[in-house]
């Protein structure tokens, strides 16, 4: 089978990744407790890689969504008792999201429950390919962060 080449090259790549998200979500999805979905999961990752505190807002930019959409998002993580909704001491408009420790720890299980599925990935695909193809799309990641459409 022949590689595409032009713009069908850049499509076959966006689409494999499109195929990839869907199937890690499913994958994630399925170790998260019952009424927890991956976009909650991503607010909580989020939060721990960046910083909490941040505002709806700024999370909302973050994730490219409405900020209806994340502010709905967020009221299923403190339903869940995952997140503190905190007045902002720079905007006393807006409010600030802090995670909680059972936030932290819900995290932290899911991807130790996740542990023997990347065991089955990692015997199909051994540490060395993933870390050949990991910074490629760690700097197509940048790329297009740095370069969204507004």
């Amino acid at each position: 089978m022949t590689q595409p080449t032009g713009p069908a090259a850049y499509f076959a790549l966006f689409n494999e990744i499109g195929i990839i998200e869907q199937l890690s979500r499913a994958f994630l999805e399925a170790r998260l407790p019952d009424g927890l979905i991956a976009p909650h999961f991503g607010v909580l990752n989020h939060l721990i890689r960046v910083q909490d505190g941040r505002t709806p807002l700024e999370l909302a930019r973050a994730f490219q969504v409405p900020k209806t959409t994340m502010t709905h998002t967020l009221s299923g993580l403190s339903k869940h008792g995952l997140i503190d909704m905190r007045p902002n001491p720079d905007d006393a408009r807006s409010k600030q999201v802090w995670l909680t420790e059972a936030g932290r720890a819900l995290r932290e299980n899911t991807i130790a429950r996740m542990g023997p599925d990347f065991q089955r990935v990692a015997a199909a695909f051994p540490p060395e390919k993933i870390a050949a193809v990991l910074p490629i799309l760690q700097e197509l990641r940048i790329f297009l962060d740095e370069n969204r459409a507004t």
